[in-house]
Parts: structure tokens; sequence; C-alpha cells
């Protein structure tokens, strides 16, 4: 079940990036990633209030936590994307935020069984040259690399996959919620922080909560497959979202897929089925 939940979760990650990097080029990235978490926090709360839960204290400081990493890791991604090179920024922060947590899961008791393992080198591998932009494709001149952001991107999206690990299935979707609203508080305050544009217009509230329904569900389903599994396999697997963006991509906007992310999608598949055979 988790490898089946943390699936869903990276196709929704996958879209999600899609969605919203098209629409990026017509509006302010940090205006489309402000609306998608005001929106993905309205639809999770009103659902919450449904399907009930019982949230503590404890579960409210994680969402906290949570929320904090997620606005840090979305803001220097956006950050990483619009002014370094996209073939360093992407590979470093998905690699990153896939590997830390498999770190944060071995120090809190968690045991991979041989397959397990054989997963996970193999994914990160595959994530990097998924990820990986051909430089060809990039206009280098006078860009930093951005692996700075890059760096801080992963570390932010890994504190916010540990974070949410923590919070318990009875607490409900309420903690979800919160993770949003706080996430969307850190992009506006670092947004101004660093003079950039982040009111939304008119085309990125309707972009910007599509994305933030596609991010919603995806955040659920990684919530979800964490308290059903461990948390090693379902950041792993998880992480396989850019695996999506770049297909979509091909599809869609017929970009080009070059030498290095074709072994990096075989290596993305043959991650997902030596996990689910474990």
């Amino acid at each position: 079940m988790v490898v089946a939940l943390a699936l869903g979760a990276a196709v929704s990650y996958g879209l999600t990036d899609f969605v919203g990097g098209t629409m990026g080029r017509r509006f302010s990235p940090f205006s489309m990633a402000l609306v998608m978490q005001l929106a993905g926090a309205l639809l999770v709360a009103s659902y919450a209030v449904l399907a009930g839960g019982d949230p503590r204290l404890a579960d409210l400081g994680w969402a906290l936590a949570a929320g904090t990493a997620n606005g840090i890791g979305t803001m220097f991604l956006y950050r990483g994307l619009a002014f370094g090179r996209m073939s360093v920024v992407s590979p470093v922060s998905a690699v990153s935020a896939a590997l830390l947590p498999v770190l944060a899961g071995l120090l809190l008791g968690e045991r991979l069984g041989p397959w397990g393992w054989a997963g996970v080198l193999a994914a990160l591998p595959g994530i990097w040259l998924v990820s990986r932009v051909s430089p060809a494709t990039e206009d280098a001149d006078g860009r930093p690399t951005g692996l700075r952001d890059g760096i801080l991107a992963g570390l932010g999206f890994a504190g916010f996959f540990v974070a949410l690990d923590r919070i318990p299935e009875r607490a409900g979707l309420l903690p979800l919620a919160v993770n949003e609203v706080v996430a969307g508080a850190v992009i506006v305050g670092l947004a101004m922080l660093t003079g950039s544009r982040w009111r939304p217009s008119r085309g990125s509230w309707l972009w910007g909560s599509l994305t933030g329904a596609l991010g919603a569900l995806a955040s659920a389903l990684f919530l979800a497959a964490t308290q059903t599994g461990l948390l090693a396999i379902a950041a792993v697997l998880t992480s396989l979202y850019p695996a999506v963006t770049v297909m979509l991509a091909a599809a869609v906007h017929h970009e080009r897929v070059h030498g290095g992310q074709v072994p990096g999608l075989a290596l993305c598949l043959t991650a997902v089925a030596l996990v689910a055979a474990r």
C-alpha cells in the first residue's frame, strides 16, 4: 500500500510542477506558489472538517515545522530555477529531498531489506539523471550555478517529508492544512526579503488554485504513505516525481529528452520494481 500511495504522490507532485512550471512562465512563480499553498489549505481544511480527526498540540507543532520547511524549499527551488542553472538546481534538490529522509528513517529505527536498499540505490541516480537538464539547452552566460539554492531547496523538502512523517493518522488532515498556510506565509516573507514579486494576478489565482489542488492531493497521499509504511520508502518513491514532469513536458511541449534522462527513467522504473518486491 505504501508503494501505491507514494507513487500516487509522485504523479500528483509531477503534475503540480508541470502545471506550475508552465504557468510560471506567464506569471510570477512566487505568486503561483503562494496561491497554490492557500488554495491547497482551503481544500484540505474543508475536507478535514468533514473527515474529522483528533489533532493534538504536538501534531500542530509538526505541521508548523512542515510548513516552514515546505515554504523554504519552494522559495529556494523557484529562485534557483529562475536565476541559476536548472541542470544543477533541479537534480541537487530532488536527490537531497530523497536521501535525507532515508537517513532520518534509519536514525528513527527503520530498517530496509536488501530489495528495499537496492531500490533506494537505483532511485537516487535515477532521480539525478531524470531531473538534470542538458546544459546545451540553457543560456548559461552570466548565470550562477544555483548550487546553494538547490541544496537549500532539497533541505527544505526533506524537512517537510520528515515532519509530515511524525503526524499520526488519528490527527486527521487539519495539520496538513496548517502546513499549507504556514508555507504560504514563509513564501511571502522570503519573497519580501529578497525583493521578489509575489502578489497574485487574476490569472495566477486560477492556475495557482489548480496546482494547489494537485499539490494538496500529493501531500495527503504522501502523509498516508508515511502512516502506512516506512518513511525511507515513501520519500524515495515520492521523489520520483521529476520523471512525471519530464514525460509530460516531452508529450505536451515536445521538449527533447536528452541522453541522460533515458537511463534515468529506466533506473526509476527499476527502483519501483525493487521496492515493490521488498
